[in-house]
C-alpha cells in the first residue's frame, strides 16, 4: 500500500516533467503515487507523460483533470480533495523542489504525528539559490515573524512544498482565492486548530526551465490574509 500521494500542479512543464518524475522515482523511497494535475488537455506536459506511461518502467503516476477552473490554486486544490493515502505532498514540476526532502517530511511526520511538516528554506539546514529578491525577502520575513510573533513553529510558512495528514486535509474548507496562498492558510489554520507543524530543512533552486507563473503583486494581498489570521491563536487563549 502506498504512503504518500504527491500532488504536481503543471502548466505547459514540457521542458522539466520528465526530469521532475525521474528525480522523484530515483530519491523518494517512502511508496508513493505522482498526481499530475492539469488544466487543459492541450497542455504541452500530458503528452511527455503519457510517452513515459507507455515504457516498461513507468513512474506511478495518475493524470487528473482540474475540476475548479485554471490555476495552480485549483490545481493543488483538485489534488488535495482526492488524495487516497496517509500523507499528502505538494510540490512543483520546475526542479525547484529537493524530491529527497520528501523522505525527511515522511519520517518526521511519522516520529512527531505531525499535521503538517514543512519543507524550510530558512531553518538550520535550508538554503534558497536564485529567485526574485524581493519575493525572497517577503517570503523570508513572513516566516520569521510568523515564528517570532505568531509562534508558528516554522521558518518558513509560505513555501508550498510541505506534507499533510490526509485526514487534516479532509475537515478543512480551502478558502483562498488566487495563486499559492494555499499552503499559507493551512499553516494558519494547523496553528490555530493547535495542530502539531513540524519542519525540515531543504534547499530550494530557481527553476531553469520554462517561466513562472508567480504573480507578486497581485497575490501579496492574499498572503497577508492568512498571515494575520495565524495571529488569531492568541485572541482564543
Amino acid at each position: 500500500m502506498n504512503k504518500i500521494f504527491i500532488v504536481i500542479p503543471v502548466y505547459n512543464e514540457a521542458e522539466n516533467i520528465k526530469e521532475c518524475l525521474t528525480r522523484i522515482e530515483n530519491e523518494v523511497k517512502i511508496p508513493h503515487t505522482i498526481g499530475i494535475v492539469y488544466d487543459k488537455e492541450e497542455d504541452a506536459t500530458l503528452p511527455v507523460v503519457k510517452q513515459m506511461l507507455e515504457t516498461d518502467n513507468a513512474p506511478p503516476v495518475v493524470l487528473i483533470k482540474n475540476k475548479y477552473g485554471r490555476g495552480a490554486l485549483n490545481a493543488v486544490k483538485t489534488g488535495l480533495e482526492i488524495s487516497p493515502e496517509k500523507y499528502t505532498v505538494v510540490t512543483m514540476a520546475d526542479l525547484s523542489d529537493q524530491p529527497s526532502t520528501i523522505n525527511d517530511m515522511y519520517e518526521k511526520a511519522e516520529k512527531e504525528n505531525a499535521c503538517i511538516v514543512c519543507a524550510s528554506r530558512y531553518m538550520a539546514g535550508g538554503s534558497q539559490k536564485g529567485g526574485p529578491f524581493i519575493k525572497s525577502l517577503m517570503s523570508r520575513s513572513a516566516g520569521i515573524t510568523l515564528r517570532l510573533f505568531a509562534r508558528v513553529p516554522t521558518c518558513d510558512s509560505t513555501n508550498s512544498f510541505k506534507l499533510y495528514r490526509t485526514s487534516f486535509l479532509q475537515k478543512q474548507k480551502i478558502e483562498s482565492t488566487g495563486g499559492f496562498e494555499l499552503g499559507l492558510e493551512l499553516v494558519a489554520k494547523a496553528h490555530v486548530q493547535k495542530e502539531k507543524i513540524v519542519e525540515v530543512p531543504t534547499a530550494w533552486t530557481d527553476r531553469s526551465g520554462g517561466k513562472s507563473n508567480f504573480k507578486t503583486a497581485a497575490w501579496t494581498p492574499k498572503y497577508l490574509r492568512w498571515y494575520l489570521y495565524a495571529f488569531k491563536k492568541f485572541l482564543l487563549l
